[in-house]
Formats: structure tokens, C-alpha cells, sequence
């Protein structure tokens, strides 16, 4: 199942269309969390088992430094998505990321890439 929490950034509607594709999708704005922190939002993500798809480069940042294994997290690097063009990136990069998630995973989208981490990120 795709379970997501969107992130402030990224286009409210965006839930709405994926909940129409069967998606189990959540905004923050629809549980109160408008002006959660990230270190809030990720904690919600791992009670409900979600991945956060986010702009905010801070939540890998947070993910990266705590030794956690979830939750995923998806960094789409394309300001300006409406919410069809969110959800069509995320339909269609899904089936390339989608194992990765479920093991606990850093995803990097940009316009030319898309680049996976697998977690916990461990430092030498």
C-alpha cells in the first residue's frame, strides 16, 4: 500500500487526486500539523507507517544523523508542482523506489535523477 505524508510544501490537492487512485494518502494540513516541526511530521510518518514526501531537504538531514531506519522519505527538487504534476511524479516514480521504501530509504528526485539512500546511514 502507498502510504504518504505530504509535507507543507508540496500541493494539498495533491492528497486528494492520489486518495482517487487508491492511494492512502495524507497533507499535513488535514491533521493540524501545518506548523509541526520536521522532527514532529517524521514521528507522525513513523506512527502511521508513512513515508514523508517533502521539499525540505532538513528531513534527510534529520534521518541521516539519527541512525533510524524509518521513516522513508521522498525529496522531490521541483518547486512549483501543481498537484497533477506532484502526482504524476510520484505514480510514476514509484515503481523504481517503491522495495527501497519499505526497507527504509533517502529519496532524491530532481529532473534528471533519482537517487536512493538506503538507511540507516551509517558514518565511518
Amino acid at each position: 500500500m502507498n502510504r504518504l505524508l505530504l509535507d507543507q510544501g508540496r500541493p494539498r490537492s495533491a492528497a486528494t487526486l492520489l486518495r482517487q487512485s487508491g492511494w492512502d494518502v495524507v497533507h499535513v494540513s488535514e491533521i493540524g500539523m501545518s506548523r509541526a516541526s520536521d522532527a514532529d511530521i517524521l514521528r507522525r510518518a513513523h506512527t502511521e507507517s508513512r513515508t514523508c514526501v517533502t521539499l525540505d531537504a532538513d528531513f534527510h538531514s534529520l534521518l541521516a544523523t539519527s541512525g533510524e531506519r524509518d521513516p522513508s522519505v521522498i525529496r522531490i527538487q521541483k518547486e512549483g508542482l501543481d498537484a497533477a504534476a506532484l502526482a504524476a511524479v510520484l505514480q510514476g516514480i514509484w515503481p523504481r523506489i517503491e522495495n527501497a521504501l519499505h526497507s527504509g530509504a533517502l529519496v532524491t528526485v530532481t529532473e534528471r535523477s533519482i537517487r536512493v539512500r538506503q538507511m540507516p546511514i551509517v558514518r565511518p
